[in-house]
Parts: C-alpha cells; sequence; structure tokens
C-alpha cells in the first residue's frame, strides 16, 4: 500500500521536531503517539487507499475502526464480483442491507454478478442510490435469468453501462425492462466471449437485439462492442444511424465484421475520431471506399487484420489528422507504405504508432521514419520482431525525446545478444518523460555487467514519471526489482507474465474504454 505523504505531513514535520529531557536524552513529543490517537479524518484518509477486503478487515480491529470502515464515502467504488478482487456477499438479503445502510446516496460505481442481478436488487439500487452513474452486468457465467417481469424501476442516472453477455442466454426478457431507463447512456460497453472460445465451432445465438438497444440509446459517445461473435457490420450501421454523438467506436476481436458499412459509418458519424477494429475481418475493398479525407477519424487500430499494401498506402495518405495508429501482424504493412505515408505528408500529427510483429518492414525503413517523425512520438511499439535489436534502438533514441510509452523486444529466443546496460543508459538520457516501459528479449538474450546498477540508477533518477517497467522473469528482472525497492517504488517494476504495456493509454477516451 501506497500512502502519500501529504496524509502524514502535518505529523510527520511535527513529530520530527525533537526535544531533550532533563536526564539529556533526546525524545520525540509524539514518542508515546500510536495509531489508535489518530484522528478519524486520518485514518479514513488511509483506509481510502485500501481494497474493500481489506477495509473489511480493518472493521474487526476495534469499534471505533469498524465506524470509520463502514463510513459511506469509503463505498463509492463497489465490485461484488470476488473472482475479480471484489468483495463475496452471501445472500440477496445481505446486499439488500449493504445497499440501504452502507452505499446509499455515496454510491457512485457497482458491479454485480449474474446471482445478485435481480429485480429485487435493482429496485433497490434505483431507490437507495440516487446518484448511481456506472454499472456493470456480468451475465457471462448465466445459464439462467432470473424472473424480471415484476421489475418496475432501474437506475435512471446511469451514464456508464457495461453487460457481459453469455453465449446461450437471451438477454431480451431483461433488456426489454430498462430501455426507458437508459436513454442517458454516454458510455454502453458489450462484453463478449471472445477469449472463452473453443476451437470447435459451435452455434452462434444473437443473444442481445442490438438493433432494439441502439433506440433506447441515442446519446451514446463510446461504444465498446468486444469479442462478440455475432456482430458484424449491420449492427455498426444500427449503432451509427441512431447515435450521432459517437465519437470512439471499438469493435476489437468482433471477426464478422468486414467493413462494408464503413464508408456509411463515417458519412453519419461526424464526430467519431476513435475507430478501433483489431482482429476484424476487414477487407480492403470496403476500406478503400470510405472518405478519409472527410472524417475527423484521429485514432485508428487495424492490427491483425488483413489489409493489402494498397489499402494502407490508399488509407495513410488519405486521412489528414492521424494521431495514433496501431497496425502491427499485418503482412502488407511493408517499407513501401511507411515511405507513402511519410511522404503525404499525413503523419504530421503522429504520436502513437504500433508496428508490433511487422515482419515485413526493415530496420533501414523504420530509422528513416523515425528519424523524420521521432520527435514528435509519445509512444512507439516495435516489439516482436526478431530483426529488430537494441542497435535499431540505441540509433533512433536521441530522437524519442518525448517519448512516453516505449516497447521493444521479442519473446523469441535470438542468435544475437541484446546489451541491455547501454541501452538502459540511452533510455534514460534521452526520455526523462518515460512513464511505461517494456522489454520483451528472453533473459537469455539480455548481457549485462557488474555494473548493471549504475545503469539502472541513472534510469530511475533521470526517468521520475516512470510508473511501469515491465521485463520477462529472470536474472536482470530480479535486479532491476531489488534496485527500485530499495529506492521505495515497489510498484513499477513487472514481470512480463501479469503485466504488458499498450499503446492504448494515449487513446484520448482511454478511461471510458476500460473495463473489468
Amino acid at each position: 500500500m501506497d500512502i502519500p505523504t501529504d496524509v502524514w505531513g502535518q505529523l510527520a514535520l511535527e513529530a520530527s521536531q525533537v526535544y531533550l529531557t532533563e536526564g539529556g536524552q533526546i525524545r520525540s513529543p509524539f514518542a508515546a503517539t500510536t495509531i489508535e490517537k489518530l484522528p478519524d479524518k486520518v485514518l479514513l484518509n488511509i483506509f481510502s487507499y485500501l481494497s474493500h477486503r481489506e477495509i473489511c478487515r480493518m472493521a474487526t480491529v476495534s469499534k471505533r475502526w469498524r465506524m470509520v470502515a463502514y463510513d459511506t464515502r469509503l463505498w463509492t467504488h463497489v465490485s461484488l464480483r470476488p473472482e475479480i478482487s471484489g468483495l463475496h456477499v452471501g445472500s440477496l438479503e445481505s446486499l439488500l442491507a449493504l445497499i440501504s445502510i452502507r452505499f446509499g446516496p455515496s454510491l457512485r460505481y457497482i458491479e454485480l454478478p449474474i446471482e445478485l442481478i435481480t429485480h429485487t436488487v435493482l429496485h433497490e439500487l434505483a431507490a437507495k442510490c440516487p446518484n448511481l452513474t456506472h454499472m456493470l452486468l456480468d451475465f457471462s457465467t448465466a445459464m439462467q435469468l432470473h424472473d424480471f417481469s415484476e421489475m418496475q424501476a432501474f437506475p435512471t442516472k446511469l451514464r456508464y453501462l457495461c453487460i457481459c453477455l453469455s453465449e446461450v442466454i437471451f438477454m431480451e426478457g431483461f433488456m426489454r425492462k430498462i430501455y426507458n431507463f437508459i436513454n442517458g447512456l454516454e458510455i454502453l460497453h458489450l462484453i463478449g466471449t471472445y477469449e472463452k472460445v473453443e476451437e470447435e465451432e459451435e452455434e452462434i445465438y444473437e443473444v442481445i437485439n442490438v438493433h432494439k438497444l441502439k433506440s433506447a440509446t441515442p446519446n451514446l459517445r463510446v461504444i465498446n462492442l468486444y469479442g462478440i461473435n455475432f456482430v458484424d457490420d449491420s449492427h455498426i450501421d444500427a449503432f451509427s444511424s441512431n447515435c450521432i454523438q459517437l465519437e470512439c467506436l471499438a469493435v476489437n476481436y468482433c471477426n464478422k465484421v468486414t467493413g462494408s458499412t464503413m464508408k456509411t459509418l463515417f458519412q453519419r458519424s461526424r464526430r467519431l475520431t476513435c475507430l478501433l477494429m483489431n482482429g476484424c475481418s476487414l477487407q480492403s475493398e470496403h476500406v478503400m471506399q470510405v472518405e478519409w479525407e472527410k472524417s475527423s477519424i484521429q485514432e485508428l487500430d487495424v492490427t491483425a487484420t488483413d489489409l493489402s499494401t494498397e489499402c494502407l498506402i490508399d488509407m495513410l495518405s488519405r486521412i489528414p489528422n492521424l494521431r495514433f495508429l496501431s497496425a502491427g501482424q499485418i503482412n502488407g504493412f511493408n517499407d513501401s507504405v511507411l515511405k507513402a505515408w511519410a511522404e503525404a505528408g499525413t503523419a504530421r500529427n503522429l504520436v502513437a504508432l504500433d508496428v508490433e510483429s511487422s515482419d515485413n518492414l526493415t530496420d533501414e525503413a523504420l530509422h528513416r521514419f523515425l528519424s523524420r517523425h521521432g520527435g514528435q512520438l509519445w509512444a512507439l511499439a516495435l516489439a516482436g520482431m526478431p530483426h529488430i535489436t537494441d542497435q535499431l534502438w540505441q540509433s533512433v533514441l536521441q530522437l524519442l525525446t518525448n517519448a512516453k510509452i516505449l516497447i521493444m523486444g521479442t519473446q523469441e529466443r535470438l542468435g544475437i545478444n541484446i546489451h541491455v546496460d547501454q541501452l538502459m543508459d540511452g533510455i534514460a538520457n534521452s526520455c526523462p518523460n518515460l512513464e511505461r516501459l517494456e522489454l520483451r528479449w528472453d533473459p537469455e538474450n539480455l548481457r549485462f555487467s557488474d555494473k548493471s546498477q549504475k545503469a539502472i540508477d541513472i534510469l530511475r533518477v533521470k526517468c521520475l514519471k516512470l510508473k511501469c517497467l515491465v521485463l520477462s522473469d529472470g536474472r536482470y528482472y530480479e535486479i532491476v526489482k531489488a534496485n527500485f525497492e530499495r529506492a521505495d517504488r515497489t510498484t513499477v517494476v513487472r514481470t512480463s507474465t501479469n503485466c504488458r504495456v499498450s499503446n492504448y493509454y494515449m487513446l484520448s477516451n482511454y478511461k471510458d474504454l476500460i473495463f473489468n
């Protein structure tokens, strides 16, 4: 737990004053002070940095701590999904009591699992939590829905709604009961079962009626349809026909989307600045029909699509204000694309570039492009390419003076060594604004000396904004982690097993796109 120094500021200042006793011994005026002497407002501030599970444990210490722990100000954002680090509620009666006594008007955000999504619970939330604006409903493990025939109320001030869909449960019985309450929604997440799909093909069910849903949500700014196996171009067309405020559309891993309605999407959605289509089945002819030069698009993800070289050149040459591009894992993304893009002059506003696993890009072409545009980049990902080694990075680091995110390396075992000490030194001296760094090279390929601590020290001291440094688990990871821990920066260094860095942090709607 990291508690900001301002919580302890005044106490620390006073405690630093020492006095001499009659016997000549040095004594602090707070020598006898215990945590019980802290005022309630300080305890409340400390508790605010704990998870709800930890807060519940703190409530068992004493009556006073229990009173502080159950202060409604600590219960504004609540997850009741124990498998996602949330609280476990044993019964509906317990939840209803919590809503009435502990949550109340303070509650802003809640996550509910399928067993707690009942008309009684939703009625109580509508009645007792008038300031509830964010809700996540997890139906993903459902085999049967509760009976919602008697549901007459639902929270009316929701701005954010996330629904985790089941593969086999049809949602219409529930959805038709809430349509009249959700017309104020601005952010909608529908989360499919992409990550749970098995290799065997099974029958696909359209478990939620998108065409009816779009009629009930005319004020949507952000729509995220993630990994839904039945979503196709007709669903995109449906949303675009009714959501004139649309700014961001994400359909990542919806593999039935081909782009056939993209031209209409941009004609209708003049405010659309962000389009994320990672893993879609885009067809080049559809993409080339879009009037890119008339669009407001600034952020685009076409990773892992089969777009042709011709299509990529045509598209990138016609988007006038592109700031963010993610176009990795595309065979058609080669040197000629980079050259044509640079010559067209449409990369002048680019601040984030991800071309991960683009094996047809050479280091020479990348060096030429970065020599021209590297100084303007905030985020650069050149991972997953065995031929892109520390030599290219060393040659361009002095150009990346504004970089906040860097992702480099490949998990494949290489036949050459990566001299990580010099690389770290170059990063530290060239990228003072760095916030996130990931090195994906295999630990066996990393070469470092007994003087590695010096290079790590320089990185730690010069990159004070560094929040996250991800390394493959190995000896070098342990050395770097120990170095940062000695400097009391315990949360910075992480292993690639449980953390990945992404350029998505640079998206203007990043916070709105987060779902759990």
